[in-house]
């Protein structure tokens, strides 16, 4: 998720981790480590890309995975596959660093691209976390909660809120050359599009994954009071906090360390650290790689739909309709 303005020349020397460049500021060819460095992101896509089509496709193929909640997994799962499919390459040919120099057409789609993804994957997981609320907190009430046409409509909102931020960050991107020196509006725009795309959703999560816990602990202990199996529920507690820990732990490791940067920047007015904001960029990127791992591999009828995908077994007949355990 690129929130980064042009620079000139001399900040360009500082900015650029992967090519050197001449006096008369000429791209010459990149060095071996971020040859490497490249190969390891292309990979990364290919992982991201071919994870998320393993969830997209077992939720459309097999009935029994139509539900709201894998609705709302399957909206994630088609913006991390973009997210591999599109971001990852755009980003590996056109380098930060370049994008920075040169603010052309091509540098503001890709940032467009990266800002409406990631900020989708990021709300996606803020739609689940409040399907999760209601199925562990009001089970009772559910299925009216998040019916289909409220599922559809988180999903367009998910979708509708990152695109129009996009689009608003590439108009005053270009506005940018009225402004010799960084303008307050543009520091203000940005900050006030890291609040809306992580700062919220955030605290969103964190209040929701912890009213979760809390719930899901008093209904452990009711049932351990009601049937003195001890055992069985130190399991389930502990299961529900390793759940929450996973989620919320790859999360934080994933985003807060870019959106820290980006914040710092732009409240302290600093020149923005290119390399590492490189670096920490791709770090959050990651976490579309990681979410079918997250929320698909905890489930036991995921893994058994991976399992006849992978092997071909569907190629072969009509198992759409088969009981996954």
């Amino acid at each position: 998720m690129q929130f980064v303005t042009g620079v000139n020349k001399t900040e360009f020397f500082n900015l650029n981790p992967c090519y050197k460049i001449d006096a008369s500021y000429v791209l010459t060819q990149p060095s071996t480590i971020c040859i490497i460095f490249h190969i390891f992101l292309g990979l990364l896509s290919v992982v991201t890309v071919c994870g998320n089509l393993l969830v997209i496709t077992s939720i459309i193929y097999f009935k029994q995975l139509h539900t709201s909640t894998n609705a709302l997994i399957l909206s994630l799962a088609v913006a991390d596959l973009l997210v591999g499919a599109v971001v990852f390459p755009l980003s590996m040919v056109f380098s930060m660093s370049l994008c920075l120099f040169k603010e052309e057409v091509l540098c503001k789609v890709r940032a467009s691209f990266d800002i409406t993804l990631s900020t989708c994957s990021i709300l996606n997981l803020c739609c689940i976390s409040i399907d999760r609320y209601y199925a562990v907190c009001q089970p009772l009430t559910y299925r009216a909660k998040m019916s289909g046409r409220i599922v559809v409509t988180m999903i367009l909102v998910s979708w509708g809120v990152p695109a129009a931020i996009a689009t608003s960050s590439v108009i005053r991107g270009s506005n940018q050359g009225t402004c010799k020196e960084q303008c307050f509006s543009d520091a203000v725009g940005k900050t006030m599009g890291v609040v809306f795309t992580f700062y919220l959703p955030l605290i969103l999560l964190l209040c929701i994954y912890l009213k979760i816990f809390l719930v899901a602990q008093r209904q452990a202990r009711s049932i351990q009071n009601t049937t003195k199996s001890g055992a069985t529920v130190s399991k389930m507690e502990r299961k529900a906090t390793k759940t929450l820990a996973i989620v919320m732990g790859v999360f934080l490791t994933c985003w807060l360390p870019f959106f820290l940067c980006v914040s710092v920047v732009s409240l302290s007015n600093a020149s923005e650290p290119g390399p590492l904001q490189e670096i920490l960029n791709w770090l959050a990127l990651s976490n579309s790689m990681v979410n079918p791992f997250i929320y698909a591999f905890f489930y036991s009828w995921f893994r058994s739909a991976f399992r006849m995908i992978i092997s071909g077994k569907i190629i072969f007949g009509d198992f759409s309709n088969c009981k996954l355990i």
